[in-house]
């Protein structure tokens, strides 16, 4: 027993030195020294800081904000958004989801639209409505029917490849999506992330739904 005490009373005596001389070295560093730790200090702060931020950024969210009226009366100009862009690294894109994509004709511009065809299937508007290989797709929010000067590339069946995906807004007829050659059907490298939550105005704050 008088041993443990002993071992006991060593451990603690040594620490408690050991504390003092690191006490004593700071004492004893200089003004200029005291500044420069100071200094590496925030500099490490300010190196994770922006080490998460492009993490966030680049694997995980960003914020975007809606321009113009193509996805009314789903979303509204001025509205802005986090994309979520971690979801299509484990799955693939689903049918109605809403997606944030590059404009490959002018740089920094990104536009918002709603998958509505999916890999190998075939798309094509008849009558002002869209059919997916052949049937009429049951679409439940809310839109008008589209003006035969809109119908686009899908006046005739658009055959999507294995990788490819048709999107359109929800403001059918004031809108530039897959039905525009400008725009076309896309890749699914194109596709940045989906509209995950609405941040602003406040009085919309909430997640975004899809259907």
């Amino acid at each position: 027993m008088e041993r443990k005490h002993r071992e006991r009373y060593n451990y603690l005596r040594k620490k408690k030195l050991r504390e003092k001389k690191r006490k004593e070295r700071l004492q004893n560093l200089t003004k200029e020294q005291k500044i420069f730790r100071e200094i590496l200090g925030w500099i490490a702060y300010i190196v994770i800081v922006i080490g998460a931020t492009y993490f966030i950024v680049t694997y995980v969210g960003q914020r975007t904000k809606v321009s113009g009226d193509s996805m009314e009366a789903t979303l509204h100009d001025e509205d802005n958004l986090i994309v979520d862009k971690i979801s299509y690294r484990f799955r693939d894109p689903k049918r109605f989801e809403i997606i944030v994509f590059p404009y490959k004709y002018m740089e920094n511009t990104y536009y918002i639209k709603r998958i509505i065809g999916l890999p190998g299937e075939t798309v094509q508007i008849i009558d002002g409505y869209v059919y997916i290989n052949g049937s009429k797709l049951n679409e439940s929010y809310g839109l008008e029917v589209i003006e035969s000067t809109k119908y686009g590339i899908a006046e005739e069946p658009v055959v999507l490849g294995e990788d490819e995906y048709f999107v359109l807004g929800d403001n059918r007829n004031h809108s530039s999506d897959s039905r525009d050659s400008s725009v076309g059907v896309l890749k699914r490298e194109d596709l940045i992330g989906r509209a995950w939550i609405r941040i602003w105005p406040l009085d919309s704050i909430g997640v975004i739904s899809h259907e």
